[in-house]
């Protein structure tokens, strides 16, 4: 057996057997504690850096429910500093509890594999058509996917680095990509510019704010809710099936890299290795691409079609430790169903429905 198959055999064995879905746990807000404010101290850290020795990794193989139900409590901040500490309770019925894995990983710079894979896209009409219109920019130098008429879904690091909010935050923006006409081209389509929107509030899961660890990539996600509904078309999320289910075993997701300022670029890759919380793949980055919603053509049964639907949000890159012996990738967070359940919950605010998506 060659390594490549030795570290895929390790990695897919980490995979719960409901990994490709099945129904929603129902995750039900128990309290709500007013914390105090938030001082946004924290500098941007675009470039995070983890590491998980074969201590960390036994804690993580040790963790249980109450360890889950933790993880996915979570914070709310407003602009004004104000926030708050949700704690919910995991349903045992209706989906499976997030199992851990063994492993050990350390974050790699390197983002750019062989002969750079991107795509800028340009012309108006592509990159006001859907996929492309559904992505969006954070003002703090990150990238976010529309979710909602109101949402965005982007990467925790990207406003909180584990242990407080960035500095930049506290008057957080997202940016549309929005036609402009010159006064010289009345009639034509003219350029695009960046129209910037207010956020109201930001939602963070506690398995980040916990402190910048090992554990936290799995739970590298945050939704933004604006002050007014967009008139962008967005993008459905999914519970992340296998590779398998999704057409060409394959990914796809559009960022704002910053070597390109300027430029929407869009990437797609073959997924290599995928464990319950996290999606292994080569598809070229650079920072900036943070918090891109990473998709996949998943088979819609009722419609009889192949569907783009959001199944993870990519975090960074790794080394990925086993057996000794490490390997290079590229990181995505995966949609697990009770992370399903909480970001469908945090948009609809009724956990019951979220149990029929």
């Amino acid at each position: 057996m060659t390594c490549c198959q030795v570290v895929a055999v390790l990695l897919l064995s980490f995979l719960p057997s409901a990994a490709a879905g099945g129904l929603v746990p129902a995750l039900i807000p128990r309290s709500t504690l007013q914390l105090g404010k938030t001082r946004f101290s924290a500098q941007p850290v675009l470039e995070l850096t983890t590491r998980c020795d074969d201590a960390c990794a036994r804690r993580e193989a040790a963790l249980v429910p109450q360890d889950f139900q933790e993880y996915l409590s979570y914070e709310t901040v407003y602009a004004n500093g104000t926030r708050t500490l949700t704690t919910v309770e995991l349903s045992p019925q209706g989906g499976s509890v997030e199992r851990r894995r063994q492993r050990l990983r350390v974050r790699h710079k390197r983002q750019i594999y062989g002969t750079d894979g991107r795509f800028s896209i340009s012309g108006n009409h592509f990159l006001m058509d859907y996929p492309f219109s559904t992505t969006v920019k954070i003002s703090t130098g990150c990238t976010g996917v529309l979710v909602s008429e109101q949402h965005v879904l982007t990467a925790a690091h990207c406003v909180h680095d584990g242990k407080d909010y960035v500095k930049g935050a506290k008057k957080i923006k997202v940016g549309f990509l929005t036609p402009v006409q010159s006064a010289s081209n009345r009639t034509g389509p003219g350029r695009l510019a960046m129209r910037w929107a207010r956020v109201r509030r930001t939602r963070v899961p506690k398995g980040w704010i916990r402190s910048p660890s090992s554990v936290s990539m799995d739970y590298d996600y945050a939704l933004l809710e604006l002050r007014r509904p967009h008139r962008h078309p967005h993008m459905k999320l999914t519970v992340a099936p296998a590779a398998e289910e999704m057409a060409g075993k394959r990914i796809h997701f559009s960022g704002f890299d910053s070597d390109r300022p300027g430029e929407l670029v869009y990437r797609f890759c073959g997924v290599e290795d995928e464990t319950a919380h996290l999606i292994y793949q080569h598809c070229d980055a650079r920072p900036g691409a943070s918090g891109s919603g990473v998709y996949g053509k998943v088979w819609d049964p009722v419609q009889h079609k192949w569907e783009r639907k959001v199944v993870g949000v990519f975090s960074g890159h790794q080394w990925l430790e086993v057996a000794g012996e490490q390997h290079d990738y590229n990181v995505a967070v995966r949609l697990t169903a009770p992370k399903f359940a909480q970001i469908c919950y945090w948009i609809k605010g009724d956990y019951k429905s979220c149990q029929n998506e």
